[in-house]
């Protein structure tokens, strides 16, 4: 399974950071996994923001559950990422992770810098 991240590397204060994960070498439908969306703030360490289901059942990080939505595109075989309502402190290293039967598989990661 392979994972790339796109989307805008800069997003200004308050607007709604969006992020796509497409997915390629296996179906974002199949069953047992968990598609993930991870960060990495600056000289900081991982932070888990949420995941969706291969059912399309979704989980958010009690943190940052009033602003994040995780939707996938099964015709694109696609999962996405927003983030509303941005701050500095939003600014991160974002990754795309696919999680099955204890296997794990990342995109390489987009910088996320929020700046006005």
């Amino acid at each position: 399974v392979q994972l790339q991240e796109s989307g805008p590397g800069l997003v200004k204060p308050s607007q709604t950071l969006s992020l796509t994960c497409t997915v390629s070498g296996g179906s974002i439908t199949s069953n047992y996994y968990y598609w993930t969306w991870i960060r990495q703030p600056p000289g900081k360490g991982l932070e888990w923001m949420g995941a969706i289901k291969s059912s399309g059942y979704t989980y958010y990080s009690p943190s940052h559950q009033s602003r994040t939505s995780i939707s996938r595109d099964t015709s694109n075989n696609q999962f996405t990422l927003q983030l509303s309502s941005v701050t500095p402190e939003d600014t991160a290293v974002y990754y795309c992770n696919a999680g099955v039967l204890g296997m794990d598989y990342w995109g390489k990661g987009t910088l996320v810098t929020v700046s006005s």
